[in-house]
């Protein structure tokens, strides 16, 4: 019997030794993953109005795992949203950044930050407390309403993320580009 438990605990010991814990940096890393979208019905005021949603799906690895937000730190604007807002390179309250690259009539392209996207948050990606390398993917919406004076336009997107602590993730590169209806 002893000769079993021995052998176990040897085996266990073995078996433990041979993960590899990620050694990823504390500043969040991203990757372009892909971009997609669908019509969703959703009610405003009561009226069901039909939506495009536009979901960019990035990877991300992070070496301490202070990613996210939960919901009552998110409804928390006067002291959790507000520190994001005053982060020096950052200035929104929010834990991503989504840039919306608009294709112009001349095929140039014309970058900004939409209203709706500056109170943007993902929620906690790890939720046990305990400090430690996390990797994965997220996927990140935006929601464009299609009424009937919409007009189809192109539209590709660019997406850093924010961690805990402040600190700023690269900037993934240009998505692919899908057409979404937006007011003229």
């Amino acid at each position: 019997m002893k000769l079993q438990v021995s052998l176990f605990i040897l085996l266990a010991v073995v078996s433990t030794s041979c993960v590899d814990i990620p050694d990823f940096s504390d500043t969040p890393k991203i990757y372009y993953n892909g971009i997609s979208q669908e019509v969703r019905t959703d009610t405003v005021l009561g009226v069901p109005q039909e939506t495009e949603v536009v979901t960019l799906t990035i990877d991300f690895e992070d070496g301490d795992g202070d990613l996210g937000a939960s919901n009552a730190e998110v409804q928390d604007t006067l002291n959790f949203t507000q520190q994001y807002k005053n982060v020096p390179g950052w200035n929104l309250a929010a834990n991503y950044e989504l840039v919306t690259m608009t294709q112009n009539k001349d095929s140039t392209w014309s970058e900004s930050i939409l209203p709706g996207d500056r109170f943007k948050f993902f929620p906690l990606l790890k939720t046990d407390g305990k400090s430690g390398p996390i990797k994965g993917k997220l996927d990140l919406n935006a929601r464009f309403r299609r009424l009937g004076s919409a007009v189809p336009t192109k539209m590709k997107f660019k997406v850093r993320i924010i961690d805990r602590a402040f600190h700023i993730s690269n900037q993934t590169p240009e998505s692919d580009v899908v057409s979404v209806p937006i007011w003229k």
